[in-house]
Order: structure tokens, then sequence, then C-alpha cells
């Protein structure tokens, strides 16, 4: 995908480039995800919330819905799983994502370039050790023999 220059984004990545643009990408989907799939999120009045900036009409006279750093971790873990299967982690670790606390990391980018918003209370810290990669993205799958 091409990126415009002068898209914040685009200067962050020039900036920090322990993350692909797919990375970045992936967690707004999976944020996405987590507020109109799974439904997670408590409406915010705030103007500042971990969330999707607005988009135009799409979003007009829409709620807010805030989403904690563990929540969306959840919803990272059950989108990749939906989308990758048994490669997930695997998909994730090529992204430079080996933890929990790299979704903090993308997330606070989003954040300082103004494409997230947070509240108050959200830490970077939110992100940390929420759940081991290796346990947490593993499939289970049973081998059955031919009969």
């Amino acid at each position: 995908m091409m990126l415009d220059p002068s898209h914040p984004l685009a200067e962050l990545l020039g900036r920090d480039r322990r993350y692909p643009f797919d990375a970045y990408a992936f967690v707004f989907e999976a944020l996405r995800y987590a507020q109109e799939v799974l439904g997670l999120g408590a409406a915010q009045a705030s103007e500042e919330s971990v969330e999707l900036p607005p988009s135009g009409a799409a979003a007009a006279g829409s709620c807010e819905r805030h989403l904690t750093g563990q929540q969306l971790c959840e919803a990272i873990r059950q989108y990749a799983l939906q989308q990758y299967g048994y490669l997930a982690k695997s998909v994730l670790n090529h992204w430079g994502v080996q933890s929990t606390s790299d979704f903090g990391e993308i997330v606070f980018n989003l954040i300082e370039i103004g494409q997230m918003r947070k509240t108050p209370q959200d830490r970077r810290e939110d992100f940390d050790n929420v759940y081991d990669f290796d346990e947490a993205l593993q499939q289970e799958f049973e081998f059955t023999k031919p009969e």
C-alpha cells in the first residue's frame, strides 16, 4: 500500500522503524473488530480515548468507545487467530511484535501522532505482560488417524 508521505504515519514509520505499516494497520483492524464484532468498549463522552479517530460522516453522531489496554490485547489475540490461525504468532513476530508490550508501543505511537486517543488513566504499561504469546496464540488441534 502506498502511503501519502505527508501522512503522520508515514513520518512515524520513517522515524521509528521497529514495526512495519502492516503492524499498525493490523492494530487498527483489531480495534475495529473489538468494537464492532466483539462489542467491547465503554461509551465515552471524553475527547480522549483509545479508539479509532473519527472518519467523516460515518462517525458523525456516533458514540466513542474506549477499550483498556488489556481489552485491546485480548481483541488483538482473537483477531490474529481468526485472521491467521496457526500462523498468528509467526505473522506477528515477522512484524517485530514479540509480546503484548509491543502492542502498547504501537498504540502509544499512534496516540503520539494523533491517530488514536487515550483517557488520562491509560498508560503504556497497561499493555505489559497481558498474556504469554506462546500460550495465547497457539490453537489446539488434533491429529486423527484415517479410518
